[in-house]
């Protein structure tokens, strides 16, 4: 099992929150995020550097910045997904943070596999503060990409401090690879003041063609779910999930023997008692596979469980017997669980994909 760390310091107090892309047999791309100057918060200045591995994920080249931050006038951009266009070329999906305010999704595409990169083009149709998770960009069975994307209708008072609002699971998707998008036509909430934190980090994976499974992160020590079957434009209430959780993110992804890898952060009594500003309750980090689509989950497997440190953000890239993982691995030392970006090779047990239902 390869464990990969990207070195922080002087300069570059965090890197965090990336996502994957294969390229031929031989070579992997991974995009994330990457911040400068002596600060590490989620809107300090922050660019987009790309590395590519030539043995599978176990070494990766010097970083170079792709996407920066004052180009675009931004605060920051960040939180990056990859995700092959019909065409052939890279698009790559990122958010551009202007104001508490004013946040939006953006996509470049590059035909030279990541050597340049086209003109960005807004995802979200309106403005607003969108927050859009790494490594969550989907296409589905009938070409559409779909984003999910949280919405914090975010207010400053008179002194100019942001009022942070909670947050509505929505989805923008377009129909003709990337070049145009539209917003879905249900807007999912919860009741306030029940939940604090709304529904936050939404995703989605893909079940059968045009059914679709959600979750979102929230304070009620649960993900909530939510299902759609008409490819993203509709969805059902969001309820409670299976899966316990702090407020974190979980992700989902098909494997290639066509199981579900869910990974999360289960809700441990002792962690919730001795919860730290550094772990954020954010360990350990467990996986579990479905061979039903969701309907039974194998028993949690531990992938880290260090209780002075967080692990979360979590990008995948499934292999023939393995699946790379990118997450967040930050200690005491680090000054947050989100500064330490860690890749780690994860060896699968053998699978009879015969067993497997469609």
């Amino acid at each position: 099992m390869s464990v990969f760390d990207f070195p922080i310091g002087r300069g570059n107090p965090r890197n965090s929150e990336g996502s994957f892309l294969q390229r031929g047999e031989d070579e992997i791309l991974f995009a994330y995020s990457c911040f400068s100057g002596d600060r590490a918060q989620d809107h300090t200045p922050a660019d987009i550097c790309l590395v590519r591995s030539f043995d599978g994920g176990i070494g990766w080249s010097k970083p170079v910045r792709i996407v920066r931050a004052d180009t675009l006038q931004a605060m920051n951009v960040m939180s990056v997904s990859l995700l092959r266009m019909l065409n052939g070329d890279i698009g790559l999906f990122y958010l551009v943070r202007k104001s508490w305010t004013d946040m939006y999704i953006a996509l470049q595409c590059s035909g030279d596999d990541g050597l340049t990169w086209s003109e960005p083009v807004r995802c979200s149709t309106r403005t607003g503060y969108f927050v859009m998770n790494n490594d969550r960009v989907i296409r589905t069975s009938s070409g559409r990409i779909l984003i999910p994307a949280a919405e914090h209708k975010n207010s400053l008072d008179a002194q100019g401090r942001v009022k942070l609002a909670p947050a509505s699971a929505t989805f923008f998707f377009s129909d003709d690879d990337g070049m145009t998008w539209n917003e879905a036509e249900t807007e999912l909430r919860l009741s306030y003041p029940v939940c604090r934190s709304g529904l936050q980090e939404p995703g989605a994976v893909e079940l059968h063609p045009g059914q679709l499974y959600g979750w979102a992160r929230t304070d009620l020590g649960r993900q909530y779910e939510f299902h759609s079957a008409d490819d993203g434009l509709h969805w059902t209430e969001a309820v409670p999930s299976r899966f316990t959780s702090p407020l974190s993110p979980m992700s989902i992804r098909r494997l290639q023997n066509r199981q579900l890898m869910a990974i999360w952060n289960p809700v441990p009594v002792t962690n919730l008692i001795h919860k730290s500003r550094v772990t954020d309750c954010r360990t350990p980090l467990v996986y579990a596979l479905s061979k039903n689509n969701g309907t039974d989950w194998s028993a949690p497997v531990v992938v880290e469980d260090n209780p002075n440190a967080g692990y979360c953000y979590t990008a995948m890239l499934p292999q023939r017997d393995a699946v790379l993982l990118a997450y967040c691995a930050g200690t005491e030392e680090d000054g947050c669980c989100l500064n330490r970006l860690r890749i780690r090779r994860l060896g699968l047990p053998p699978y009879n994909n015969t067993s497997v239902q469609e």
